[in-house]
This record gives C-alpha cells, sequence and structure tokens, in this order.
C-alpha cells in the first residue's frame, strides 16, 4: 500500500469552492475520478491510497455535492452542461494538461462532456458503472427518471425525491451485493446526513430533471469512442439494476479493444472491491500510460 496520504484541498471556481482530494506525486500521471449521485470524492477514500505511489490522482466533489459549495437551486442553474463546464475550468486551475477520467454514474456525462470539448486530454477511461448507452439503463430503476424528464409536475417529482432520503440511499448502496455487511454504513449515512442539510434535496431534482440531455449526448459519446479508440476498461457491478451490465458490455460496440469486467456487486462496487478494481486498474494503466513512477 502507499505511503502517500490523501490531501483534503479546495479550488474556488467561477466563485464556488470545489473541494477535492489529491494523493500521489505531483509529476506523476493524472487520474480524475468522478463521483456520481448521491456521494462525492469520500467514494473513493479506499482507492486512492492503493494507486498513489504511481498515479497522481484528483478527486473533486461536483458543485452541490459533498463538500463542495451547494448554492441554491432557485439561484443556481444546476445542469449536467453547468457541472461540466465547471470541472473543466476546475481542472485548468489545477493545471492538469491531460488525464485518465475514471467515471461512476454522474461522472460519466460529467467526465464525456470533457472529453468531447477536449479528446486530446483525456488519455484514458476507467468506468465504473458510468453508462453511455441507451441499453445500461435498468428499465425499473429509470422508469420514474423517464416521467420526471418527460413532465416535471409535483406528481412526476414525488417518486424521485425518494432516491435522495435515507431508504433511497441506502437501497443504492446495498442493491445486488451478495454480502451486504461488507459495505460500511458509514458511507450511506454519511451521503444522507449531506442530502439532508436545507435546500439540498432540490439539487439532484434539478439534475435528474436534466438527465435528458446526456441521453441526447449519448451518440455524441459514441462517436467520440469510435473516432479516437481512447483505451477504455469497464470495471462494473454486474448486479446494479441502476446502470445494468448491458452498458458495459456495449462500449465494446464502438471500442473493440475495451477491457470488461463484471464484477458481482451493485452500483457502488468500490465499497466491496476497491482492491480487485486497483489491481485492475494497474494492469491497465501500466500497459497504456507511460509514467515515470514504476
Amino acid at each position: 500500500m502507499s505511503v502517500h496520504g490523501i490531501h483534503h484541498r479546495t479550488a474556488t471556481v467561477r466563485g464556488h469552492e470545489i473541494h477535492y482530494r489529491e494523493a500521489g506525486p505531483a509529476d506523476a500521471p493524472v487520474l480524475l475520478l468522478l463521483h456520481g449521485f448521491p456521494t462525492s470524492s469520500h467514494m473513493f477514500r479506499d482507492l486512492m491510497p492503493l494507486l498513489a505511489d504511481r498515479y497522481r490522482l484528483i478527486a473533486p466533489d461536483h458543485l452541490g455535492f459533498g463538500r463542495s459549495a451547494a448554492p441554491a437551486a432557485t439561484g443556481f442553474p444546476y445542469s449536467f452542461a453547468q457541472l461540466a463546464e465547471i470541472t473543466g475550468e476546475f481542472t485548468e486551475q489545477l493545471g492538469l494538461k491531460e488525464y485518465a477520467l475514471y467515471i461512476q454514474d454522474y461522472g460519466a456525462p460529467i467526465g464525456l462532456r470533457l472529453a468531447l470539448a477536449h479528446p486530446e486530454r483525456v488519455t484514458a477511461i476507467i468506468t465504473q458503472n458510468g453508462n453511455a448507452y441507451e441499453e445500461g439503463l435498468g428499465s425499473e430503476a429509470w422508469a420514474p427518471v423517464r416521467a420526471l424528464i418527460a413532465e416535471r409536475t409535483p406528481e412526476t417529482e414525488a417518486p424521485v425525491r425518494e432516491i435522495s432520503r435515507p431508504d433511497g440511499i441506502k437501497w443504492q448502496y446495498l442493491h445486488g451485493v451478495p454480502d451486504p455487511t461488507l459495505v460500511s454504513p458509514d458511507a450511506y449515512e454519511h451521503d444522507a446526513a449531506l442530502m439532508a442539510r436545507p435546500g439540498q434535496p432540490e439539487i439532484p431534482l434539478d439534475l435528474i430533471s436534466d438527465y435528458g440531455s446526456n441521453f441526447a449526448l449519448y451518440p455524441a459519446f459514441q462517436e467520440y469512442f469510435r473516432t479516437s479508440q481512447v483505451p477504455l476498461l469497464a470495471v462494473w457491478g454486474a448486479h446494479d439494476e441502476i446502470f445494468v451490465p448491458a452498458g458495459a458490455l456495449a462500449f465494446q460496440r464502438d471500442l473493440p479493444k475495451a477491457e470488461i469486467h463484471l464484477l458481482p456487486t451493485g452500483h457502488f462496487a468500490l465499497e466491496t472491491h476497491a482492491g480487485q478494481i486497483a489491481g485492475l486498474m494497474r494492469d491497465f494503466l501500466d500497459r497504456h500510460l507511460t509514467t515515470a513512477h514504476g
């Protein structure tokens, strides 16, 4: 295990404080870790020490999540385009010229927007239940979201609000996990506490209602894969009911050399398989990135 500790830092982007975790040598190849809903960079707490001997890992909390600023939804236009722009400016502020992306859940459409804007900066992609294909969308889990996207009313909002509440968050962590006792309650209780802050539930509601903008970009994401042939590793919780395994397998349609690993766990695969994922990443990145820290 690496002796490098994890630093907790902040940057100011467009007047908003962005919290991020950083580990590893300053001159090592960069891994930009982009978290999903409803969590934060906290989801990478076990992974980062396992890779920090060889890579510089940077994991920001998206605006509105974790320890980053959370301006009220009444005054800030929360959308995936906005979060991607802020993340892009964050990388430029830190002077990141190129990086491998680790994308999970919300991190996928945010990170892939970065790749569309600057494909030359993306050295590789690790997707962990980070979707870019229609077939990756679990039909039952996405039915209420599709209804909200089609028409936002109090009636369509109601079932979607449930996923931000403690039971909904706990379900996201535990569904599909063969042995739930391996998942630390600290993880979902941490997220639930942050989501319970005043005004907080309105932020994911705005973002979820905007999720149709990601569907609209799926063809562009797929064209990027075909034209770039970016090295891609999928480490996917095979029992995820939100982003189902067909979404992982679909990458090989546009990236024939994509490496796909379906792991016997759920949506938050790092909670149970951080060690295995780190091993797969080291093997993959060692073959695709040049590093001076071998």
